[in-house]
């Protein structure tokens, strides 16, 4: 059993190649046991990648992935009875009921059940906790979008995983249930002392959820800290956007007004729609996810590259004016 020291999930150099395309080119973190940790960046940032090669779903192109002390690319069975997962979506049994299904997994689990750790959950408790009892012995196919989702959430840790990974758990959730659901990932956390890691591209619910956020962008963790701390180190610099010609620049620089003046300097005229405002971490991530968008993930980086703690090797550049 992992005490609150040890470092459950770590990455370290992980690189995915798609053809000639880098999606991840060097990702670094860590994870400690009982963590609830949010993969945070813009969609097409490799949060999904990230997460299905630390599931073992995909095979790295280069780096280390380490979860609970096994590679997951060759993991053992004992291994995948630790570790849950959430897809994005879930290719379901429409004529099953919720109770049937959730049984029926639950016995799979059942002969990697431990005196620290029994497995798996009652059903009852468990449809109780994801807010589907009333729902219990309806068939799959009559049940809502936001329903289905809380059953992925219940296959998730139907085998009460040390390990639960969740990529964009909340999409298609109303706001009652997405409340529901943050509320059960205190109590995972809290009672069952699950580590969790999250994707989403939703600021607020990482502020919300996370003990530590890691921002994905450019290929790597631009950022690693706690929304506070993130929050304290943007508030510290002045973000300056302007337009020249058809493309859109955002810079955060330590003075903003040295900044603008060395702008017009160089490029007169040709710049417009110029805004200096202090930095705060939503407009900052909001930012990043335009950039992203916008196909300049390098720039969109090196938005957050001064929060991230860490050296911002190949980014750390003179900016494009």
């Amino acid at each position: 059993m992992e005490t609150v020291d040890d470092v459950v999930v770590e990455t370290r150099d992980l690189r995915m190649r798609y053809g000639d395309k880098d999606v991840l080119s060097g990702v670094d973190f860590e994870i400690r046991a009982g963590e609830v940790v949010c993969l945070l960046g813009p969609n097409g940032a490799g949060k999904t990648t990230t997460i299905e090669i630390l599931e073992g779903f995909r095979i790295r192109s280069a780096g280390e992935a380490v979860v609970l002390g096994e590679d997951p690319a060759a993991a053992s069975e004992d291994w995948r009875a630790r570790t849950g997962v959430v897809l994005q979506s879930w290719r379901d049994h429409p004529r099953w009921t919720p109770r049937q299904l959730l049984a029926q997994l639950g016995e799979y689990y059942r002969p990697y059940s431990t005196p620290e750790r029994a497995r798996p959950h009652d059903t009852d408790d468990l449809l109780e906790t994801v807010g589907l009892s009333r729902l219990a012995d309806q068939k799959i196919n009559t049940l809502s979008g936001g329903q289905r989702r809380r059953l992925d959430v219940a296959i998730g840790i139907v085998g009460r995983p040390e390990v639960l990974f969740l990529d964009e758990p909340t999409a298609g959730f109303d706001p009652q249930a997405r409340r529901e659901f943050h509320d059960l990932i205190r109590r995972l956390s809290a009672v069952d002392g699950t580590t969790i890691l999250l994707t989403t591209h939703d600021l607020d619910e990482a502020e919300r959820l996370a003990s530590r956020m890691l921002v994905l962008a450019g290929g790597r963790i631009v950022a690693d800290d706690t929304a506070d701390g993130l929050a304290r180190r943007v508030a510290g610099e002045t973000e300056v956007r302007w337009r020249r010609g058809e493309e859109v620049f955002a810079e955060r620089v330590a003075d903003g007004t040295a900044f603008a003046r060395d702008l017009f300097a160089v490029h007169g005229d040709e710049i417009r729609d110029l805004e200096v405002r202090p930095s705060r971490l939503e407009d900052t991530y909001i930012a990043l996810v335009q950039q992203h968008e916008a196909g300049h993930a390098d720039a969109a980086a090196r938005l957050f590259a001064g929060a991230s703690g860490q050296p911002a090797t190949e980014l750390d550049q003179e900016p494009s004016r």
